[in-house]
């Protein structure tokens, strides 16, 4: 009977005690080596799980409990229910320690009135569970150089290289022919910005404001031309990078390969302020697979506007330059300025009739004018702390292509710095070297989107530029800000052509990851009804997500849009050099070759990817709204590039 009632006790204290424990959370491991290496995270104890408990994450540590970069609910866990579960998390290097937190959040506490950038309302922090140890990036973490990215420099024997650190101690490059004789290195000079330059919130908030580290910068020197190149940045104190490497420019190649897009952004493995854009883990795999395909072959990435998407709150910048950096330490990571990189209340350009906001969440372009360095020296003060807006327009030569950047975001009328550098620079392009022109800028001249508000914009860019395109002969011009992907007819003042010589071929390209997209135009005089017609200046049109791949040569230039699904080519058009357009026809047939394939040996002029239209994609049109969302084709240009017209209203 006494041993009965000792075990009686025994089980009484143990389930007391049960009862009575307090949630746990714990980390392992504690010290992680680079960005994208994940931490385990598991909680017990957590008595009454609620589908609304959550986990908070914190960098730095001591942050405000509201003051999070992002959360996950616990019942992200398949166990959760149990008041146990664990998760794993990568987490990327932002120069300072993690920890975790979690919060018991009820229904009663949800406040309609703090919410996030989609109108969801933001997790409350008035219940603490528990709180976890730190974890970091190890003794080196600090200074350990990350996001790197190259970029070309005015002189075509040349290689620039941009890199972060947490300190401003001195950085190098060490580079050469071979991975085991990096023998030239060059001094990196160390750049930052702060808090004050920010010029509005929440980029200047406390919620928004991260340290941004150090931003590094030199350029490699003296390249051969068509020779792969070994490099690393860093320094013996802090600790080397890992060993990439690129194929340096030849000023006597004719062969040109980009891979083009807009509106980007990058994905979080956590739910934040902003939403971020999964469908950009998609488009950095497949462009990947493409430059491995290429083996010694040079290309360059082209990245049209809206960038990361970082809208004021820094460390996304930190996620979006730790996912491109397989691509973008391979091959020149191109870009222009975008809405969502500069646009603020006080910027000095607003004319009346233009719809510039507040897009940059308060950046005013600081961090895009100083993480990148492109060629060129352009820049426009901010009329604030901040410094100079930088990388606005530019131009460079890649084989048999001249390519121009521009900026929809500044002022780009006829008198204006832009509108002069653009003349100079048209006039001046050697088409004896560089026969095709190929013009890039955010906001599109040419959509058959709904996107109403940019109509004076689109209309000023007629009036300007559009007849510096026409008298110079532009061969194409891309552009972004409408996440879809459309090609128009060689067009001249909204009237199609008969070859781009005198009426530039124009492709909207913003389908790189921004998952929030526009209708088209409704049908005139039923703006309230679902009908969609494509308009005779529309080609091809889709929602499809993905990017462009030009290949060029002195003969021709063909552009193919490859679609995120599959990885595969769905649109193509062929620009010869006498000015004749080649448009993918709608019943030509399907090539079931990986998309990359024709890049290993074998020149583009002499391999046409062959694409369905949406006559084979869309296998019957649904009425109603959705029919606004799928892929139209058009046939292309008989032999004497008569374009020829289909009847395809979407209904």
């Amino acid at each position: 009977m006494i041993v009965d009632f000792s075990t009686f006790i025994l089980f009484f204290s143990l389930f007391v005690s049960s009862a009575n424990a307090k949630p746990t959370l714990s980390i392992s491991p504690k010290t992680l080596n680079r960005s994208g290496d994940s931490v385990g995270i598991q909680w017990s104890n957590v008595d009454s799980p609620s589908d609304l408990d959550w986990l908070g994450i914190y960098s730095p540590p001591d942050s405000p409990h509201d003051h999070f970069i992002g959360y996950k609910f616990l019942n992200a866990s398949p166990t959760w229910q149990s008041g146990s579960g664990a998760i794993s998390l990568p987490l990327t290097n932002l120069r300072s320690n993690y920890t975790f937190r979690i919060f018991r959040w009820t229904q009663s506490e949800i406040n309609p009135k703090h919410k996030d950038h989609d109108q969801n309302p933001l997790p409350g922090t008035k219940h603490l569970l528990a709180e976890s140890e730190e974890v970091g990036f190890g003794s080196g973490g600090v200074g350990f150089p990350e996001q790197i990215h190259l970029a070309f420099e005015d002189k075509v024997n040349r290689m620039q290289v941009t890199f972060v650190a947490g300190d401003g101690e001195e950085r190098f490059v060490r580079y050469g022919e071979a991975k085991d004789a990096l023998a030239n290195s060059a001094a990196a000079r160390g750049i930052r910005y702060e808090r004050e330059h920010m010029c509005d919130a929440p980029a200047n908030s406390t919620v928004g404001w991260r340290d941004p580290g150090w931003i590094f910068h030199t350029v490699m020197k003296n390249l051969n031309g068509g020779v792969r190149y070994y490099y690393q940045v860093g320094s013996d104190s802090k600790g080397w990078s890992e060993i990439h490497s690129f194929i340096a420019r030849d000023v006597y190649s004719e062969e040109t390969i980009a891979f083009m897009f807009g509106d980007m952004g990058c994905a979080t493995p956590y739910t934040t302020f902003i939403r971020t854009q999964d469908e950009s883990i998609s488009t950095v795999k497949w462009i990947l697979r493409d430059i491995e395909a290429l083996g010694d072959k040079p290309a360059l990435v082209s990245h049209i506007g809206d960038i990361s998407y970082a809208r004021g709150y820094s460390w996304v910048w930190d996620e979006f330059f730790a996912q491109i950096e397989p691509i973008a330490s391979r091959v020149p990571y191109h870009v222009c300025i975008g809405n969502h990189e500069y646009d603020f209340p006080s910027q000095p350009w607003k004319p009346d009739w233009a719809t510039y906001g507040n897009d940059g969440g308060g950046e005013c372009g600081v961090p895009y004018g100083l993480k990148f360095n492109m060629p060129g020296n352009s820049s426009e003060p901010t009329g604030t702390k901040a410094p100079p807006t930088r990388n606005l327009y530019y131009s460079y030569d890649m084989g048999s292509v001249h390519f121009l950047y521009i900026s929809t975001e500044t002022n780009f009328l006829k008198g204006g710095s832009q509108y002069e550098f653009v003349k100079r620079d048209l006039e001046s392009v050697n088409r004896e070297k560089t026969p095709f022109v190929v013009v890039q800028g955010h906001r599109p001249m040419y959509t058959t989107s709904n996107e109403v508000r940019d109509a004076m914009i689109r209309q000023k860019m007629v009036e300007h530029l559009e007849p510096l395109f026409v008298e110079n002969n532009v061969t194409l011009a891309l552009w972004g800000h409408v996440h879809r992907y459309e090609r128009f007819c060689p067009i001249r003042n909204n009237t199609c052509g008969k070859q781009w010589r005198g009426s530039p071929v124009h492709l909207v390209i913003g389908m790189g990851g921004q998952d929030w997209q526009p209708i088209w135009t409704p049908r005139p005089n039923h703006p309230g009804l679902p009908i969609f017609p494509q308009p005779e200046q529309s080609m091809y049109r889709t929602g499809e997500f993905g990017y462009t791949r030009l290949v060029a040569n002195k003969e021709k230039l063909t552009v193919s849009f490859v679609g995120n699904h599959d990885g595969e080519v769905h649109d193509t058009v062929e620009m010869l050099a006498s000015g004749e357009v080649i448009s993918g026809r709608k019943n030509d047939p399907v090539k079931t070759v990986p998309s990359s394939a024709t890049l290993v040996g074998k020149s583009e002029s002499n391999v046409t990817w062959y694409v369905t239209g949406a006559g084979l994609l869309v296998m019957g049109v649904l009425l109603g709204f959705v029919a606004g969302f799928f892929t139209r084709g058009k046939k292309g240009s008989s032999s004497d590039n008569r374009w020829i017209q289909v009847k395809n209203e979407e209904t």
